[in-house]
């Protein structure tokens, strides 16, 4: 089959103004715990984009870690590809797509670390092989191996053999603090329902955008 004739039609539901409450964040958790409650693998996952300061980007998918007024939350190696790329452009963007309900979620904003008190919550309540891991690998550095790679992990599972794993000095959370938030939600015809959020001033504001 030819890749220009894959297509599917969306049919599941439609996304009207007087569905979506006012505030993003409260619209999102409402959209979070229906793929939650569809059974949708991992619906925590999400396309992360980021870019150099001269606007050369890359994109990963990373797990959500926590969402709040305040923002969306991932935690990652601060010497990686994308903890670098936010230490000199911290500004990102986000997408969610849970197919299975025909729907998507667009988050794009600012960047800022969470607390290092923060992070060491989470760190703690990371299973061990999470911890041990955190400390195994300098993320997006080259390897020799991978057997450098397990050999590390070997030498850190000795060090560490009580099982007191502590937070790495280069490893913690950001936090996307939303500017814009678009609701997608999948219509027939490609005449999709878009509703996008704007924030100014502190205040949300809410338009429909064209399919």
């Amino acid at each position: 089959m030819r890749i220009a004739n894959l297509r599917t039609e969306y049919r599941h539901a439609s996304l009207a103004e007087s569905d979506v409450a006012d505030d993003p964040i409260v619209q999102f958790g409402k959209w979070f715990d229906d793929a939650v409650a569809a059974q949708i693998a991992e619906p925590n996952a999400m396309t992360l984009a980021t870019s150099t300061p001269d606007a050369y980007p890359s994109a990963r998918i990373v797990l959500l870690k926590g969402v709040d007024a305040r923002g969306f939350v991932f935690y990652t190696d601060y010497r990686s590809r994308k903890g670098r790329e936010l230490a000199d452009n911290p500004h990102a963007a986000l997408c969610f797509f849970w197919p299975e309900l025909e729907r998507q979620v667009r988050v794009v904003g600012a960047v800022q670390r969470v607390s290092r008190a923060e992070s060491e919550e989470y760190f703690r309540s990371r299973p061990l092989p999470s911890r041990l891991g955190a400390w195994s690998s300098h993320q997006s550095s080259v390897l020799p191996s991978r057997d450098a790679l397990e050999a590390e992990l070997a030498r850190n599972s000795a060090r560490f053999v009580n099982g007191d794993v502590p937070l790495p000095d280069e490893w913690g959370g950001f936090r996307v603090v939303p500017e814009e938030v678009e609701f997608w939600q999948g219509r027939p015809s490609r005449l999709h329902d878009r509703l996008q959020f704007a924030r100014r001033a502190g205040v949300w504001h809410r338009v429909r955008l064209s399919p």
